[in-house]
């Protein structure tokens, strides 16, 4: 499954990378209509600290999801996006099995 990461006016690092990809193939190997996913990492221009947002869609055949979360940290906004998207699979999951 193909990873794309995208980091909007910044240089993710390679650890963040390889933590985003880790995480997001864990989740496509319990489901198997997972075909890719799309990541955004951005910085928003502001003073609080919560100003780095994931955008994560996964890509499924005929459908696609898709979480967005702000966070004070890429790692944090990227496990809580992923949570979402677990939630959505298994409703997909859910939709489809009956």
């Amino acid at each position: 499954m193909k990873v794309n990461i995208n980091a909007v006016h910044f240089k993710a690092d390679q650890k963040l990378e390889n933590f985003i990809t880790n995480k997001i193939e864990k989740l496509s190997n319990k489901h198997n209509e997972v075909i890719g996913s799309e990541v955004t990492l951005k910085l928003e221009n502001t003073d609080v600290p919560d100003n780095k947002i994931t955008e994560i869609r996964i890509l499924l055949k005929g459908n696609d999801l898709f979480a967005s979360k702000q966070s004070k940290s890429f790692e944090e906004a990227a496990d809580a996006a992923i949570d979402a998207l677990k939630k959505q699979l298994e409703k997909h999951k859910g939709k489809y099995s009956k």
